[in-house]
């Protein structure tokens, strides 16, 4: 079994989304980041770096491990099931293309303008910037996503990493305008059971 560590942010829900997918069990355990429960001394002998999500798989083959960071959980239940990551060498090599896309460029602009629009002044031209950024990104998806079905052609971990951002950003999505593929892409993932039910973790 796989306890899941976690909130409801995009991080988290890449988390849970790839746990559904991959169809592999797990319980939930919910930190309430407003009081600061990703702090505590219990939550940071599972994560040291006091941040969610983190898993702990009880069942893994050597014994138990644990696990941070959305990204490395989100490979990890692809590993574990088999699932969503190409075996050709090339494939897989462009899956790896599109899932590091979506986690150092698209989640960290998105996260960067959660955070600035959490500050109390809430700096305009920092926000923009970001706005701008993660525009010209979801344009850049939007031409991939106008060759291909998927980010990868086949449906890959690098379309879970990726859909949270977007799930998240729909008033920027329709603001920038032109972005029906990439709509159309997120209709798909949205529709399907594990994104739907995943992206409702924690209930």
């Amino acid at each position: 079994m796989i306890d899941l560590y976690t909130a409801a942010t995009g991080n988290g829900r890449r988390a849970s989304v790839m746990l559904e997918e991959c169809g592999l069990p797990y319980t939930v355990h919910k930190l309430d980041l407003t009081k600061s429960e990703q702090k505590t001394p219990a939550y940071l002998k599972i994560n040291p770096a006091g941040a969610i999500p983190a898993i702990v798989d009880t069942e893994a083959a050597g014994g138990p491990l644990t696990l941070a960071q959305s990204g490395a959980i989100a490979l990890y239940a692809c590993e574990k099931s088999g699932r969503f990551l190409p075996r050709d060498a090339a494939k897989r090599a462009a899956a790896m293309q599109w899932f590091l896309h979506a986690m150092s460029d698209q989640a960290a602009s998105s996260g960067a303008l959660f955070r600035l629009g959490s500050l109390p002044e809430k700096p305009a031209a920092a926000i923009s910037s970001f706005e701008t950024r993660l525009g010209d990104m979801f344009r850049y998806v939007n031409n991939r996503l106008g060759q291909a079905e998927y980010l990868a052609d086949e449906l890959s971990v690098a379309d879970f990493a990726l859909y949270p951002v977007v799930a998240s950003r729909t008033a920027l999505v329709e603001s920038t305008g032109g972005l029906d593929n990439l709509k159309r892409w997120a209709a798909a993932l949205a529709a399907r059971p594990g994104v739907a039910k995943g992206m409702k973790v924690p209930a």
